[in-house]
């Protein structure tokens, strides 16, 4: 719900109790609750987007238009079922930067590098890393700042990211084995 929906619900709430206030006093407790409280930011300021891709190449052309849209600095978190489409969706974005030629899975590398593109790319591949010790070891946290970093199994990083992030999560479909569903959710202060 919006903070405006809520500040209704709480201003009804208090006036029936007997409790003088205004609405306008409601929506800036609110608006400052979720300023100061960054759980609260996460799971109900995250901006929200989902997508149907009904094949590879609809994958591959979503993650390309999402790609447009990215800039130094940003990390995107890839989760999903192995077979889900990760890498197909960091195709995509490569596909955006010219780089669609190169791409390669990190599973055994960890990290793939990509800076022949006016922003360099780091696609990680963190599903084998027995835990977070071994991320800081390869200096992981140092490429956040450095270029665009793409994380696929990366909900295992969460608790170490910045504070602004994308996590995309793609599920396939249980009816149609082809389907999948894009679910796109920014947070801190990344604008899509």
């Amino acid at each position: 719900a919006s903070i405006k929906e809520r500040a209704k619900r709480r201003f009804v709430e208090n006036i029936s109790k007997g409790i003088a206030c205004t609405l306008g006093d409601v929506e800036k407790d609110l608006e400052n609750y979720i300023k100061t409280n960054l759980a609260f930011q996460k799971e109900y300021v995250a901006m929200l987007n989902k997508y149907i891709s009904k094949s590879e190449e609809d994958t591959i052309n979503f993650a390309s238009q999402f790609a447009s849209k990215l800039q130094l600095g940003n990390i995107i978190i890839l989760s999903g079922d192995l077979g889900a489409g990760k890498t197909k969706f960091t195709q995509g974005i490569l596909k955006y930067f010219n780089l669609e030629n190169e791409i390669s899975s990190p599973t055994f590398t960890i990290v793939n590098e990509y800076t022949d593109s006016t922003i360099p790319i780091y696609h990680f591949d963190v599903y084998r890393l027995a835990d977070i010790e071994e991320f800081y070891a390869i200096g992981g946290e140092e490429y956040f700042s450095k270029g665009i970093c793409i994380i696929e199994w990366g909900e295992l990083l969460e608790n170490i990211l910045p504070a602004d992030y994308i996590k995309i999560t793609i599920n396939k479909d249980l009816e149609n084995e082809n389907y999948r569903k894009i679910i796109v959710e920014t947070f801190g202060n990344i604008k899509l």
